[in-house]
């Protein structure tokens, strides 16, 4: 399936999964945590090899990763598994801890954001960076900073759906593709 499949298909497991994250105490922290072990396992090669195996019904594939993860899901995690396993949908465990993450964001108003500099930035260009990061994109910012001297100076900040590329490479390339 391609990639644009798979979202569309564990769409609606994500959502499932954050609905039910809502209805608990402490939901969103304990299964954005299992939906994190959940996804990494089904991504292990042999794991992924014993749930791709045909001759294993979508039962035993549960009990399988169900087993393996025992001591850290609850009892709404297992039921997930079982209803994953029903519809052949275990391996889509990944892409719906990602969609997951997107959904628990915007509830609590977060975002990650990298920035790429060409040189590093001191804690007070972070901080006014983030600042004025929170005011534009009305959530609160958690900042990942590294460099790349390959840039020649500025950044390039990105985020789930955007980039804004304001190094002196970027504009380089722009103005490059202007004059062709």
């Amino acid at each position: 399936m391609a990639e644009s499949e798979l979202a569309t298909v564990a769409r609606p497991y994500a959502r499932a999964a954050f609905s039910t994250a809502l209805d608990e105490a402490e939901g969103l922290g304990a299964w954005s945590r299992m939906l994190g072990l959940m996804g990494a396992a089904v991504s292990d090669p042999v794991i992924e090899a014993l749930l791709d195996d045909p001759m294993r019904s979508g039962a035993d594939a549960a009990a399988t990763l169900t087993e393996l993860l025992s001591d850290d899901l609850s009892t709404a995690a297992v039921n997930f598994i079982g209803v994953l396993a029903d519809y052949d949908r275990l391996m889509l465990l990944p892409t719906i801890a990602m969609q997951y993450e997107v959904l628990k964001a915007n509830h609590e108003k977060t975002i990650d954001v990298e920035v790429v500099s060409a040189y590093s930035m001191s804690e007070q260009e972070q901080s006014e960076l983030k600042t004025a990061l929170d005011r534009r994109l009305q959530r609160t910012v958690a900042l990942e900073t590294t460099t790349d001297s390959d840039l020649l100076g500025g950044v390039v900040i990105r985020t789930e759906d955007m980039v804004i590329d304001d190094s002196v490479r970027g504009k380089l390339q722009k103005l490059a593709g202007t004059l062709q």
